[in-house]
């Protein structure tokens, strides 16, 4: 299977389906795009999607209280579901409970 084969059948599918796949993949830990920055004097110097003010804790409770990565993708229309996928990845590996 390649990329080039599937990639039809992924564009086919409903957004919240697409949202899935992106739960999916950021179990695998993948780490493409723009990554996660902390920048002082940005946000408090809290963790962010790089060169954007959305923070990773503020996408952490969105998801808490519900709201689906197919949400978070049309009420951010300039993130990817790799940015969202970073999140859940980082979100992970430096919980707030550490």
């Amino acid at each position: 299977m390649t990329l080039s084969r599937i990639t039809p059948q992924l564009l086919a599918l409903s957004d919240e389906e697409k949202a899935q796949v992106v739960q999916l993949l950021s179990q695998g830990k993948i780490t493409l795009g723009r990554g996660i920055e902390k920048t002082p004097g940005v946000c408090g110097g809290s963790a962010c999607i790089a060169g954007t003010r959305i923070t990773v804790w503020g996408l952490v409770e969105a998801r808490r209280i519900r709201y689906s990565e197919a949400n978070l993708l049309t009420s951010y229309p300039s993130l990817s579901a790799t940015d969202i996928a970073n999140v859940w990845v980082y979100a992970e590996a430096f919980s707030r409970r550490n």
